[in-house]
């Protein structure tokens, strides 16, 4: 039996998941959970604050950290939600929506040179596997958070 645990530890290497910032774009250097905060404004709608951070399984005082400075580089809109002020409503601002994009063609370029090294039947084998691999942490009751021994 291979060792599980040895095979996440390398492909999360591979990634750069380890990495202080994962990506840049527009002379930005952005974290991996402002990468993640953006990609998910950009592919909701009208998110609140509390919405995103539920989504990334984040504590909401970390989560306001990371999208404060997401605002000071004007990245990352936020406003009063019209039917209740205590809500805030994300958007990407014009600049944000560029670095988004980057970060997707980025990623995307990355992951199509990672898997020009495998035939049809290897990806999709792949893919099928990551999709089992989904749902089986969505109805994990340990997933997502923190491992306690």
């Amino acid at each position: 039996m291979e060792n599980t645990r040895e095979l996440f530890q390398v492909m999360t290497r591979r990634f750069g998941l380890l990495n202080k910032n994962c990506c840049s774009a527009g002379g930005c250097d952005i974290s991996l959970i402002q990468s993640h905060i953006l990609y998910e404004v950009d592919h909701q709608h009208k998110p609140s604050m509390q919405q995103i951070a539920d989504t990334l399984g984040t504590d909401i005082t970390t989560f306001s950290r990371q999208v404060q400075s997401l605002v000071k580089m004007n990245l990352v809109k936020k406003t009063p939600d019209p039917d209740d002020r205590r809500i805030s409503i994300l958007s990407l601002t014009t600049e944000g929506k560029f670095i988004a994009t980057t970060i997707d063609e980025q990623m995307n370029s990355f992951l199509n040179e990672v898997f020009s090294h495998m035939n049809e039947f290897e990806k999709e084998t792949v893919f099928r596997s990551i999709k089992l691999l989904n749902n089986a942490m969505a109805k994990s009751n340990v997933c997502c958070g923190t491992i306690s021994g």
